[in-house]
Protein backbone atom coordinates (compact mmCIF):
# COMPACT_ATOMS: atom_id res chain seq x y z
CA UNK A 1 0.00 0.00 0.00
CA UNK A 2 2.86 2.72 1.25
CA UNK A 3 4.83 1.84 -2.79
CA UNK A 4 1.26 2.25 -4.56
CA UNK A 5 0.74 5.51 -2.35
CA UNK A 6 4.24 6.88 -3.08
CA UNK A 7 3.45 6.28 -7.12
CA UNK A 8 0.40 7.70 -6.79
CA UNK A 9 1.49 10.89 -5.20
CA UNK A 10 4.72 11.12 -7.57
CA UNK A 11 1.99 11.58 -10.62
CA UNK A 12 -0.08 14.15 -9.29
CA UNK A 13 3.21 16.23 -8.38
CA UNK A 14 4.25 16.03 -12.15
CA UNK A 15 0.80 17.01 -13.74
CA UNK A 16 0.94 19.58 -10.97
CA UNK A 17 3.86 21.21 -11.90
CA UNK A 18 3.03 23.70 -14.64
CA UNK A 19 2.47 21.32 -16.93
CA UNK A 20 6.32 20.16 -17.48
CA UNK A 21 5.11 16.50 -18.11
CA UNK A 22 2.13 17.23 -20.16
CA UNK A 23 3.28 15.40 -23.15
CA UNK A 24 5.08 12.96 -21.46
CA UNK A 25 3.32 9.50 -20.54
CA UNK A 26 4.40 7.96 -17.18
CA UNK A 27 5.14 4.27 -17.01
CA UNK A 28 5.73 2.34 -13.37
CA UNK A 29 8.78 0.17 -13.50
CA UNK A 30 10.97 -1.49 -10.92
CA UNK A 31 13.10 1.13 -11.44
CA UNK A 32 11.02 4.24 -10.59
CA UNK A 33 8.62 5.62 -13.35
CA UNK A 34 9.84 6.79 -16.59
CA UNK A 35 8.82 9.46 -18.13
CA UNK A 36 8.09 9.31 -21.78
CA UNK A 37 8.12 12.15 -24.70
CA UNK A 38 5.88 12.11 -27.29
CA UNK A 39 7.47 12.35 -31.11
CA UNK A 40 6.03 12.02 -34.51
CA UNK A 41 3.71 9.25 -33.43
CA UNK A 42 6.94 7.44 -31.10
CA UNK A 43 6.76 7.46 -27.05
CA UNK A 44 10.35 7.45 -25.93
CA UNK A 45 11.64 6.31 -22.83
CA UNK A 46 15.07 7.92 -21.83
CA UNK A 47 18.12 6.81 -19.38
CA UNK A 48 15.84 4.30 -17.46
CA UNK A 49 18.32 2.43 -15.17
CA UNK A 50 18.01 -1.12 -15.25
CA UNK A 51 20.91 -1.80 -12.45
CA UNK A 52 22.83 -0.30 -9.93
CA UNK A 53 25.93 1.85 -10.92
CA UNK A 54 28.76 -0.90 -10.95
CA UNK A 55 31.18 1.57 -8.94
CA UNK A 56 33.64 1.09 -5.75
CA UNK A 57 32.71 -2.19 -4.37
CA UNK A 58 30.55 -3.24 -7.40
CA UNK A 59 33.22 -2.39 -10.15
CA UNK A 60 33.73 -6.01 -11.47
CA UNK A 61 30.97 -7.98 -9.77
CA UNK A 62 27.57 -8.63 -11.76
CA UNK A 63 25.03 -6.29 -12.09
CA UNK A 64 22.82 -5.24 -8.94
CA UNK A 65 19.14 -4.75 -8.95
CA UNK A 66 18.16 -1.17 -9.11
CA UNK A 67 15.04 -0.37 -7.13
CA UNK A 68 12.66 2.58 -7.10
CA UNK A 69 9.37 4.08 -6.47
CA UNK A 70 10.64 7.37 -7.75
CA UNK A 71 10.51 9.26 -10.69
CA UNK A 72 13.51 8.46 -12.90
CA UNK A 73 15.14 11.58 -13.31
CA UNK A 74 16.49 12.01 -16.95
CA UNK A 75 19.14 14.56 -16.09
CA UNK A 76 22.74 13.35 -16.76
CA UNK A 77 24.52 14.68 -19.44
CA UNK A 78 26.51 11.45 -19.83
CA UNK A 79 25.01 7.95 -19.74
CA UNK A 80 27.54 6.20 -21.58
CA UNK A 81 29.88 3.60 -20.41
CA UNK A 82 33.90 4.57 -19.72
CA UNK A 83 35.73 4.15 -23.30
CA UNK A 84 38.35 5.91 -25.32
CA UNK A 85 37.49 8.44 -27.45
CA UNK A 86 36.24 7.32 -30.64
CA UNK A 87 34.38 8.80 -33.93
CA UNK A 88 33.51 5.19 -34.70
CA UNK A 89 30.09 4.46 -33.28
CA UNK A 90 31.40 5.85 -30.06
CA UNK A 91 31.72 8.77 -28.39
CA UNK A 92 34.20 11.92 -29.15
CA UNK A 93 36.32 13.99 -26.37
CA UNK A 94 39.37 15.27 -25.94
CA UNK A 95 40.39 13.57 -22.39
CA UNK A 96 42.06 10.63 -21.94
CA UNK A 97 38.76 8.39 -21.67
CA UNK A 98 35.20 9.65 -22.21
CA UNK A 99 31.74 8.35 -20.27
CA UNK A 100 30.80 7.42 -16.64
CA UNK A 101 31.33 3.77 -14.42
CA UNK A 102 27.41 4.88 -13.98
CA UNK A 103 26.67 3.61 -17.29
CA UNK A 104 23.90 0.86 -16.91
CA UNK A 105 20.97 2.32 -18.44
CA UNK A 106 18.12 1.93 -21.35
CA UNK A 107 15.97 3.48 -23.74
CA UNK A 108 12.45 2.16 -24.75
CA UNK A 109 10.74 3.61 -28.32
CA UNK A 110 7.17 2.39 -28.86
CA UNK A 111 4.44 3.69 -31.18
CA UNK A 112 1.34 5.57 -29.50
CA UNK A 113 -2.35 3.91 -29.36
CA UNK A 114 -0.49 0.40 -28.65
CA UNK A 115 -3.82 -1.90 -28.49
CA UNK A 116 -2.19 -5.39 -28.22
CA UNK A 117 0.93 -6.60 -26.81
CA UNK A 118 3.69 -5.98 -29.25
CA UNK A 119 6.85 -8.07 -30.59
CA UNK A 120 9.96 -6.84 -28.02
CA UNK A 121 13.49 -5.62 -30.05
CA UNK A 122 16.91 -5.99 -27.69
CA UNK A 123 19.20 -3.64 -29.59
CA UNK A 124 22.83 -4.57 -28.63
CA UNK A 125 25.56 -2.00 -29.65
CA UNK A 126 28.88 -2.81 -31.58
CA UNK A 127 32.78 -1.19 -31.20
CA UNK A 128 34.74 -3.73 -30.02
CA UNK A 129 33.30 -4.42 -27.02
CA UNK A 130 34.95 -1.02 -26.02
CA UNK A 131 33.35 1.44 -27.53
CA UNK A 132 29.52 2.60 -28.51
CA UNK A 133 27.02 3.60 -26.49
CA UNK A 134 22.30 3.70 -26.90
CA UNK A 135 21.87 6.74 -27.70
CA UNK A 136 23.04 6.98 -31.36
CA UNK A 137 20.97 4.45 -32.36
CA UNK A 138 17.67 5.73 -33.18
CA UNK A 139 15.34 3.29 -34.01
CA UNK A 140 11.79 5.19 -34.62
CA UNK A 141 11.06 4.59 -37.99
CA UNK A 142 11.38 1.10 -37.76
CA UNK A 143 8.73 1.10 -34.05
CA UNK A 144 6.60 4.02 -36.05
CA UNK A 145 6.31 1.81 -39.54
CA UNK A 146 6.07 -1.83 -38.37
CA UNK A 147 4.59 -2.00 -34.68
CA UNK A 148 7.21 -3.25 -32.65
CA UNK A 149 9.16 -1.99 -29.70
CA UNK A 150 12.47 -1.14 -29.11
CA UNK A 151 14.69 -1.71 -26.51
CA UNK A 152 18.52 -0.28 -26.32
CA UNK A 153 21.55 -0.50 -23.85
CA UNK A 154 24.48 0.35 -22.71
CA UNK A 155 26.68 -2.01 -20.83
CA UNK A 156 30.42 -2.32 -19.59
CA UNK A 157 33.39 -1.80 -22.03
CA UNK A 158 36.78 -2.93 -22.21
CA UNK A 159 38.87 -3.49 -19.36
CA UNK A 160 35.42 -2.83 -16.82
CA UNK A 161 33.58 -5.12 -19.02
CA UNK A 162 35.66 -7.90 -19.32
CA UNK A 163 38.26 -8.33 -16.75
CA UNK A 164 40.52 -11.73 -15.34
CA UNK A 165 42.95 -11.64 -12.62
CA UNK A 166 43.37 -13.44 -9.46
CA UNK A 167 42.99 -10.83 -7.12
CA UNK A 168 39.35 -10.15 -8.45
CA UNK A 169 37.89 -13.69 -8.99
CA UNK A 170 40.16 -15.27 -6.55
CA UNK A 171 38.54 -12.82 -3.65
CA UNK A 172 34.87 -12.78 -5.20
CA UNK A 173 31.74 -15.79 -4.85
CA UNK A 174 29.13 -16.79 -7.14
CA UNK A 175 28.10 -15.02 -9.98
CA UNK A 176 30.75 -12.30 -9.06
CA UNK A 177 33.75 -15.19 -10.07
CA UNK A 178 33.00 -14.17 -13.67
CA UNK A 179 35.20 -12.54 -15.96
CA UNK A 180 32.46 -11.74 -18.69
CA UNK A 181 30.47 -8.68 -16.41
CA UNK A 182 29.60 -6.93 -19.76
CA UNK A 183 27.72 -9.66 -20.75
CA UNK A 184 26.04 -9.89 -17.36
CA UNK A 185 24.92 -6.86 -17.87
CA UNK A 186 23.33 -7.56 -20.59
CA UNK A 187 22.02 -10.49 -19.08
CA UNK A 188 20.53 -8.13 -16.54
CA UNK A 189 18.86 -5.68 -18.93
CA UNK A 190 17.15 -8.75 -20.57
CA UNK A 191 16.09 -9.35 -16.94
CA UNK A 192 14.64 -6.36 -16.90
CA UNK A 193 12.95 -6.18 -19.99
CA UNK A 194 11.08 -9.54 -18.81
CA UNK A 195 10.08 -7.92 -15.58
CA UNK A 196 8.94 -4.28 -17.21
CA UNK A 197 8.24 -4.25 -20.67
CA UNK A 198 4.40 -5.61 -20.48
CA UNK A 199 3.96 -2.11 -19.15
CA UNK A 200 5.13 -0.18 -22.10
CA UNK A 201 3.15 -2.36 -24.02
CA UNK A 202 5.44 -4.94 -24.69
CA UNK A 203 5.26 -8.93 -25.13
CA UNK A 204 7.98 -10.49 -22.50
CA UNK A 205 7.22 -13.72 -24.94
CA UNK A 206 8.37 -12.60 -28.02
CA UNK A 207 11.65 -10.90 -27.61
CA UNK A 208 14.53 -10.77 -30.53
CA UNK A 209 17.82 -9.74 -29.65
CA UNK A 210 19.95 -8.24 -32.06
CA UNK A 211 23.29 -6.70 -32.39
CA UNK A 212 26.22 -5.86 -34.96
CA UNK A 213 29.65 -6.45 -34.91
CA UNK A 214 30.25 -6.66 -30.93
CA UNK A 215 26.91 -6.31 -30.80
CA UNK A 216 26.32 -9.50 -32.90
CA UNK A 217 29.55 -10.97 -31.29
CA UNK A 218 27.42 -10.61 -27.60
CA UNK A 219 23.81 -11.93 -29.72
CA UNK A 220 26.23 -15.27 -30.31
CA UNK A 221 27.34 -15.08 -26.58
CA UNK A 222 24.03 -15.10 -24.88
CA UNK A 223 23.41 -18.08 -27.35
CA UNK A 224 25.47 -19.95 -25.17
CA UNK A 225 24.80 -18.57 -21.42
CA UNK A 226 23.09 -20.24 -19.05
CA UNK A 227 22.05 -17.38 -17.62
CA UNK A 228 20.33 -15.95 -20.76
CA UNK A 229 17.90 -18.83 -21.38
CA UNK A 230 14.84 -18.01 -21.67
CA UNK A 231 15.01 -14.07 -21.90
CA UNK A 232 14.50 -14.02 -25.21
CA UNK A 233 12.97 -15.96 -28.55
CA UNK A 234 14.92 -14.98 -31.55
CA UNK A 235 17.74 -13.75 -32.21
CA UNK A 236 19.88 -11.56 -35.09
CA UNK A 237 23.46 -11.02 -35.37
CA UNK A 238 25.17 -8.71 -37.69
CA UNK A 239 28.52 -8.91 -38.56
CA UNK A 240 29.59 -11.00 -35.60
CA UNK A 241 32.13 -13.40 -34.37
CA UNK A 242 32.80 -16.48 -32.62
CA UNK A 243 36.01 -15.51 -30.91
CA UNK A 244 36.73 -16.08 -27.43
CA UNK A 245 39.32 -16.32 -25.26
CA UNK A 246 40.36 -19.31 -22.17
CA UNK A 247 40.33 -17.39 -18.40
CA UNK A 248 44.36 -18.07 -17.97
CA UNK A 249 45.22 -16.70 -21.32
CA UNK A 250 42.65 -13.45 -21.03
CA UNK A 251 45.15 -13.39 -17.78
CA UNK A 252 48.52 -14.62 -18.89
CA UNK A 253 49.91 -15.16 -22.09
CA UNK A 254 53.22 -16.87 -22.99
CA UNK A 255 52.92 -16.83 -26.85
CA UNK A 256 52.49 -14.10 -29.50
CA UNK A 257 48.42 -13.52 -30.10
CA UNK A 258 46.24 -10.39 -30.94
CA UNK A 259 46.19 -10.20 -27.34
CA UNK A 260 49.04 -11.56 -25.22
CA UNK A 261 50.36 -7.78 -24.74
CA UNK A 262 46.94 -6.41 -23.45
CA UNK A 263 46.73 -9.05 -20.33
CA UNK A 264 45.47 -8.42 -17.54
CA UNK A 265 49.03 -9.48 -15.98
CA UNK A 266 50.45 -7.34 -18.07
CA UNK A 267 48.10 -4.45 -17.00
CA UNK A 268 48.58 -5.24 -13.13
CA UNK A 269 52.42 -5.54 -13.44
CA UNK A 270 52.70 -1.99 -15.55
CA UNK A 271 50.51 -0.27 -12.96
CA UNK A 272 52.61 -2.02 -9.81
CA UNK A 273 55.63 -0.46 -11.40
CA UNK A 274 54.15 2.95 -10.84
CA UNK A 275 54.42 2.91 -7.25
CA UNK A 276 57.57 3.35 -4.75
CA UNK A 277 56.01 1.10 -2.64
CA UNK A 278 54.13 -2.37 -3.96
CA UNK A 279 50.69 -2.06 -2.14
CA UNK A 280 49.94 -5.29 -0.16
CA UNK A 281 46.67 -5.79 -1.15
CA UNK A 282 45.98 -5.53 -4.93
CA UNK A 283 42.41 -5.75 -5.21
CA UNK A 284 42.04 -2.94 -3.02
CA UNK A 285 44.43 -1.08 -5.27
CA UNK A 286 42.59 -2.05 -8.97
CA UNK A 287 39.34 -1.09 -7.38
CA UNK A 288 41.23 2.52 -5.87
CA UNK A 289 41.93 3.38 -9.64
CA UNK A 290 40.03 5.75 -11.46
CA UNK A 291 39.09 5.00 -15.17
CA UNK A 292 41.69 7.13 -16.51
CA UNK A 293 44.07 5.10 -14.40
CA UNK A 294 43.25 1.99 -15.79
CA UNK A 295 42.75 3.29 -19.46
CA UNK A 296 46.13 4.89 -19.43
CA UNK A 297 47.56 1.13 -20.28
CA UNK A 298 45.34 0.52 -23.24
CA UNK A 299 45.28 4.12 -24.68
CA UNK A 300 46.43 3.24 -28.37
CA UNK A 301 45.50 -0.48 -28.79
CA UNK A 302 43.17 -1.75 -30.98
CA UNK A 303 39.81 -1.69 -29.62
CA UNK A 304 39.69 -5.70 -30.59
CA UNK A 305 43.34 -6.07 -28.83
CA UNK A 306 41.66 -6.04 -25.33
CA UNK A 307 40.74 -9.88 -23.96
CA UNK A 308 37.10 -9.54 -23.93
CA UNK A 309 34.70 -12.45 -23.76
CA UNK A 310 36.23 -15.22 -21.65
CA UNK A 311 35.27 -19.00 -21.26
CA UNK A 312 35.13 -18.59 -17.97
CA UNK A 313 32.89 -21.73 -17.05
CA UNK A 314 30.61 -19.28 -15.24
CA UNK A 315 28.76 -17.00 -17.86
CA UNK A 316 30.10 -18.68 -21.00
CA UNK A 317 31.10 -22.51 -21.26
CA UNK A 318 34.93 -23.63 -21.03
CA UNK A 319 34.76 -25.04 -24.58
CA UNK A 320 34.47 -21.55 -25.70
CA UNK A 321 31.91 -20.15 -27.96
CA UNK A 322 32.46 -21.22 -31.27
CA UNK A 323 32.45 -25.04 -29.71
CA UNK A 324 29.64 -24.14 -27.24
CA UNK A 325 27.31 -23.21 -30.49
CA UNK A 326 27.37 -26.47 -31.79
CA UNK A 327 26.38 -28.32 -28.37
CA UNK A 328 22.73 -29.10 -27.38
CA UNK A 329 23.68 -28.94 -23.68
CA UNK A 330 24.54 -25.07 -24.31
CA UNK A 331 22.43 -23.92 -26.88
CA UNK A 332 18.48 -23.37 -27.35
CA UNK A 333 16.66 -24.09 -30.55
CA UNK A 334 15.32 -20.83 -31.76
CA UNK A 335 15.29 -19.08 -34.78
CA UNK A 336 18.17 -17.13 -35.88
CA UNK A 337 19.44 -15.09 -38.43
CA UNK A 338 23.30 -14.53 -39.34
CA UNK A 339 25.21 -11.93 -42.17
CA UNK A 340 27.98 -9.75 -42.89
CA UNK A 341 28.53 -7.13 -45.42
CA UNK A 342 30.51 -7.92 -48.51
CA UNK A 343 33.08 -4.95 -47.58
CA UNK A 344 33.48 -5.21 -44.50
CA UNK A 345 36.97 -4.23 -43.60
CA UNK A 346 36.67 -0.91 -46.31
CA UNK A 347 36.00 0.91 -43.11
CA UNK A 348 39.62 0.53 -42.03
CA UNK A 349 41.07 0.54 -45.36
CA UNK A 350 39.41 2.77 -46.65
CA UNK A 351 41.37 5.23 -43.82
CA UNK A 352 44.83 3.35 -44.01
CA UNK A 353 47.76 5.01 -45.34
CA UNK A 354 48.98 2.47 -46.72
CA UNK A 355 46.19 1.98 -49.63
CA UNK A 356 45.08 5.99 -49.15
CA UNK A 357 46.71 9.68 -49.74
CA UNK A 358 44.71 13.19 -50.00
CA UNK A 359 45.31 14.65 -53.27
CA UNK A 360 45.11 18.99 -53.76
CA UNK A 361 44.16 20.51 -56.88
CA UNK A 362 44.46 23.70 -57.68
CA UNK A 363 40.80 24.40 -56.24
CA UNK A 364 41.38 21.86 -53.29
CA UNK A 365 44.85 24.18 -51.99
CA UNK A 366 42.46 27.05 -51.96
CA UNK A 367 39.84 25.99 -50.50
CA UNK A 368 41.61 23.28 -48.24
CA UNK A 369 39.53 20.75 -49.56
CA UNK A 370 41.52 17.53 -50.54
CA UNK A 371 40.53 14.67 -52.92
CA UNK A 372 40.71 10.83 -51.35
CA UNK A 373 42.28 8.80 -53.63
CA UNK A 374 43.30 5.29 -53.83
CA UNK A 375 47.28 4.49 -54.49
CA UNK A 376 46.39 0.58 -55.61
CA UNK A 377 43.05 0.02 -56.12
CA UNK A 378 44.17 -3.39 -57.10
CA UNK A 379 45.71 -4.40 -54.04
CA UNK A 380 42.93 -2.18 -51.79
CA UNK A 381 40.02 -4.63 -53.15
CA UNK A 382 42.31 -7.74 -53.07
CA UNK A 383 42.30 -7.08 -49.28
CA UNK A 384 39.11 -6.27 -48.61
CA UNK A 385 37.96 -9.35 -50.76
CA UNK A 386 40.18 -11.90 -48.94
CA UNK A 387 39.67 -10.60 -45.30
CA UNK A 388 35.56 -9.71 -45.67
CA UNK A 389 35.47 -13.14 -46.92
CA UNK A 390 36.76 -14.76 -43.76
CA UNK A 391 34.35 -12.83 -41.63
CA UNK A 392 31.62 -13.70 -43.69
CA UNK A 393 32.82 -17.25 -42.95
CA UNK A 394 33.39 -16.81 -39.45
CA UNK A 395 30.41 -14.62 -38.83
CA UNK A 396 28.15 -16.49 -40.71
CA UNK A 397 29.21 -19.75 -41.84
CA UNK A 398 30.83 -20.94 -38.55
CA UNK A 399 27.93 -20.34 -36.15
CA UNK A 400 24.85 -21.37 -38.74
CA UNK A 401 27.00 -24.75 -39.41
CA UNK A 402 27.62 -25.36 -35.62
CA UNK A 403 24.01 -24.21 -34.87
CA UNK A 404 22.35 -26.86 -37.47
CA UNK A 405 24.83 -29.51 -35.70
CA UNK A 406 23.10 -28.29 -32.54
CA UNK A 407 19.58 -29.30 -33.76
CA UNK A 408 18.79 -25.74 -34.94
CA UNK A 409 16.65 -25.66 -38.04
CA UNK A 410 15.56 -22.48 -38.42
CA UNK A 411 18.36 -20.41 -40.11
CA UNK A 412 18.68 -17.79 -41.75
CA UNK A 413 21.53 -15.99 -43.75
CA UNK A 414 22.33 -12.77 -45.15
CA UNK A 415 25.49 -10.65 -47.12
CA UNK A 416 24.83 -6.68 -47.28
CA UNK A 417 25.73 -5.44 -50.79
CA UNK A 418 24.12 -2.30 -50.77
CA UNK A 419 26.97 0.44 -52.00
CA UNK A 420 25.04 3.50 -53.84
CA UNK A 421 27.27 5.60 -52.40
CA UNK A 422 28.08 9.21 -53.90
CA UNK A 423 30.48 9.99 -56.09
CA UNK A 424 31.87 13.48 -55.44
CA UNK A 425 34.71 15.53 -56.09
CA UNK A 426 35.85 14.48 -52.79
CA UNK A 427 36.51 11.02 -53.43
CA UNK A 428 34.66 7.98 -54.83
CA UNK A 429 32.66 6.75 -51.72
CA UNK A 430 31.25 3.84 -53.37
CA UNK A 431 34.80 2.83 -53.75
CA UNK A 432 35.94 3.51 -51.18
CA UNK A 433 33.48 2.33 -48.59
CA UNK A 434 30.88 -0.17 -50.46
CA UNK A 435 29.18 -2.03 -48.54
CA UNK A 436 31.38 -1.61 -45.13
CA UNK A 437 31.21 -2.52 -41.96
CA UNK A 438 28.41 -1.13 -40.13
CA UNK A 439 26.94 0.95 -43.16
CA UNK A 440 23.86 -1.62 -42.95
CA UNK A 441 23.04 0.36 -39.81
CA UNK A 442 21.30 3.73 -40.99
CA UNK A 443 19.61 1.86 -43.90
CA UNK A 444 18.22 -0.48 -40.95
CA UNK A 445 16.82 2.30 -38.84
CA UNK A 446 15.98 4.71 -41.48
CA UNK A 447 18.06 7.21 -39.95
CA UNK A 448 21.87 8.61 -41.02
CA UNK A 449 22.51 10.07 -37.77
CA UNK A 450 25.03 7.67 -37.20
CA UNK A 451 27.48 8.89 -39.92
CA UNK A 452 26.84 12.39 -38.86
CA UNK A 453 27.79 15.22 -41.75
CA UNK A 454 29.19 12.24 -43.98
CA UNK A 455 25.15 10.90 -44.60
CA UNK A 456 24.70 13.08 -47.49
CA UNK A 457 27.74 11.36 -49.29
CA UNK A 458 27.07 8.31 -48.24
CA UNK A 459 23.84 7.51 -48.18
CA UNK A 460 22.32 9.70 -51.00
CA UNK A 461 18.08 10.00 -51.09
CA UNK A 462 16.64 8.07 -54.12
CA UNK A 463 14.86 4.98 -55.03
CA UNK A 464 17.61 2.67 -54.07
CA UNK A 465 18.75 3.66 -50.84
CA UNK A 466 14.46 3.66 -49.98
CA UNK A 467 13.92 0.12 -51.51
CA UNK A 468 17.14 -1.28 -49.50
CA UNK A 469 15.85 0.36 -45.94
CA UNK A 470 12.26 -0.74 -46.35
CA UNK A 471 13.09 -3.97 -47.01
CA UNK A 472 15.76 -4.44 -44.59
CA UNK A 473 13.12 -3.23 -41.99
CA UNK A 474 10.50 -5.56 -42.89
CA UNK A 475 12.69 -8.57 -43.14
CA UNK A 476 13.78 -7.85 -39.34
CA UNK A 477 10.78 -6.84 -37.84
CA UNK A 478 8.41 -10.01 -39.80
CA UNK A 479 11.11 -12.07 -37.94
CA UNK A 480 10.56 -11.00 -34.94
CA UNK A 481 6.57 -11.07 -35.12
CA UNK A 482 6.87 -14.58 -36.71
CA UNK A 483 10.58 -16.07 -36.78
CA UNK A 484 10.90 -15.77 -40.63
CA UNK A 485 12.23 -13.09 -42.22
CA UNK A 486 9.64 -13.78 -44.89
CA UNK A 487 9.91 -12.28 -48.55
CA UNK A 488 11.04 -8.84 -50.10
CA UNK A 489 8.49 -6.51 -51.67
CA UNK A 490 9.06 -7.08 -55.28
CA UNK A 491 8.62 -10.95 -53.70
CA UNK A 492 12.14 -12.63 -53.29
CA UNK A 493 12.10 -14.92 -51.22
CA UNK A 494 14.21 -15.67 -48.30
CA UNK A 495 15.11 -19.00 -47.72
CA UNK A 496 16.58 -20.94 -44.98
CA UNK A 497 20.66 -20.96 -44.77
CA UNK A 498 20.28 -24.77 -45.38
CA UNK A 499 17.77 -25.12 -48.19
CA UNK A 500 17.27 -28.73 -49.39
CA UNK A 501 21.12 -30.14 -50.50
CA UNK A 502 23.09 -26.62 -50.60
CA UNK A 503 23.44 -23.62 -48.83
CA UNK A 504 21.73 -20.29 -49.52
CA UNK A 505 22.01 -16.55 -48.41
CA UNK A 506 19.85 -13.46 -49.12
CA UNK A 507 21.66 -10.67 -51.10
CA UNK A 508 20.42 -7.64 -49.42
CA UNK A 509 20.89 -4.59 -52.02
CA UNK A 510 18.79 -2.42 -54.45
CA UNK A 511 16.06 -3.68 -56.21
CA UNK A 512 17.49 -5.53 -59.08
CA UNK A 513 20.27 -6.89 -57.05
CA UNK A 514 18.80 -8.35 -54.69
CA UNK A 515 18.29 -12.24 -54.62
CA UNK A 516 19.19 -15.28 -53.11
CA UNK A 517 22.74 -16.34 -53.72
CA UNK A 518 24.02 -20.63 -53.29
CA UNK A 519 27.98 -19.48 -53.14
CA UNK A 520 29.49 -20.07 -49.71
CA UNK A 521 32.92 -18.69 -49.95
CA UNK A 522 35.12 -21.36 -48.14
CA UNK A 523 38.37 -20.96 -46.23
CA UNK A 524 40.37 -23.50 -48.96
CA UNK A 525 39.55 -21.63 -52.25
CA UNK A 526 40.18 -18.44 -50.48
CA UNK A 527 44.05 -19.29 -49.82
CA UNK A 528 43.79 -20.82 -53.30
CA UNK A 529 43.08 -17.89 -54.84
CA UNK A 530 45.12 -15.81 -52.68
CA UNK A 531 48.30 -18.00 -53.84
CA UNK A 532 47.20 -17.21 -57.62
CA UNK A 533 46.80 -13.89 -56.83
CA UNK A 534 48.93 -11.20 -59.02
CA UNK A 535 47.19 -8.31 -56.99
CA UNK A 536 49.50 -8.44 -54.35
CA UNK A 537 53.19 -9.58 -53.63
CA UNK A 538 54.31 -12.13 -51.98
CA UNK A 539 55.09 -10.32 -48.76
CA UNK A 540 51.31 -8.63 -48.89
CA UNK A 541 49.85 -12.22 -49.52
CA UNK A 542 51.37 -13.36 -46.13
CA UNK A 543 49.97 -10.18 -44.57
CA UNK A 544 46.49 -11.14 -45.88
CA UNK A 545 46.83 -14.80 -44.74
CA UNK A 546 47.52 -13.21 -40.92
CA UNK A 547 45.03 -10.95 -40.90
CA UNK A 548 42.57 -13.90 -42.18
CA UNK A 549 43.47 -15.34 -38.89
CA UNK A 550 43.39 -12.98 -36.86
CA UNK A 551 41.14 -10.00 -37.63
CA UNK A 552 38.49 -12.29 -35.85
CA UNK A 553 40.13 -14.83 -34.37
CA UNK A 554 43.38 -16.22 -34.02
CA UNK A 555 42.70 -19.88 -33.66
CA UNK A 556 42.84 -20.61 -36.89
CA UNK A 557 46.26 -18.75 -38.41
CA UNK A 558 47.40 -21.91 -38.37
CA UNK A 559 45.56 -24.01 -40.31
CA UNK A 560 45.38 -21.47 -43.05
CA UNK A 561 49.05 -21.11 -43.18
CA UNK A 562 49.06 -25.20 -43.45
CA UNK A 563 47.06 -24.94 -46.54
CA UNK A 564 48.94 -21.88 -48.28
CA UNK A 565 51.85 -23.51 -50.76
CA UNK A 566 54.39 -20.99 -50.24
CA UNK A 567 56.31 -20.08 -46.96
CA UNK A 568 55.45 -17.35 -44.57
CA UNK A 569 57.07 -15.40 -42.20
CA UNK A 570 54.57 -14.46 -39.20
CA UNK A 571 57.37 -11.90 -37.59
CA UNK A 572 57.57 -9.73 -41.24
CA UNK A 573 53.89 -9.65 -41.26
CA UNK A 574 53.97 -8.15 -37.56
CA UNK A 575 56.31 -6.00 -38.68
CA UNK A 576 54.65 -4.69 -41.89
CA UNK A 577 51.51 -4.00 -40.32
CA UNK A 578 52.96 -1.92 -37.36
CA UNK A 579 55.28 0.17 -39.69
CA UNK A 580 51.84 0.41 -41.68
CA UNK A 581 49.63 1.16 -38.76
CA UNK A 582 48.80 4.94 -39.62
CA UNK A 583 45.68 6.57 -40.36
CA UNK A 584 44.10 9.62 -42.45
CA UNK A 585 42.42 11.61 -39.98
CA UNK A 586 39.23 12.68 -42.21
Amino acid sequence: MKKIFTIFCSIISLLASDNLYSDELLVATSSGIASGIKNHGVISWNNIPYAKPPVEELRWKGPRDFKSDSLIQDSKQITYCVQEPSGLGGADGETIVVGSEDCLYLDIKAPKNIDKPLPVMFWIHGGGNTTGRKDIYDFSKMVKDHEVIVVTINYRLGPLGWFTHPEIQGNQEGIDKTSNFGTLDIIHALKWVNKNISNFGGDKNNVTIFGESAGGHNVLSLLVSPFAKGLFHKAISQSGYTTSISAQKAYKQSEYSDTSANTSSEFVRKTLSKFDNKPTDIREMLLALSAEDIYQEYIGKSNLNIPLLTNDGIVIPQIGLKNALSKKEHVEDLPFIAGSNRDEVKLWLGSATYFVELKYSFLGNIFNVPRVKLKDKDAFEAFNYYRSNAWQIRGVDEPLSALKSAGFNNLYAYRYDWDDHRKYLIGNFQELIGAAHATEIPLLTGNNKLVGEYGFFIYPNGPSKRFTSKNMMKFWTHFAKTGTPGSSSNGIKWNSYFNESKKSYLIIDKKKNMKVESKVPSFKTLVKELAADNRINELEKCVVLFQMGTYVGLDIYSDLEAMYPNQCNVDKSIKFLEENASFIDY
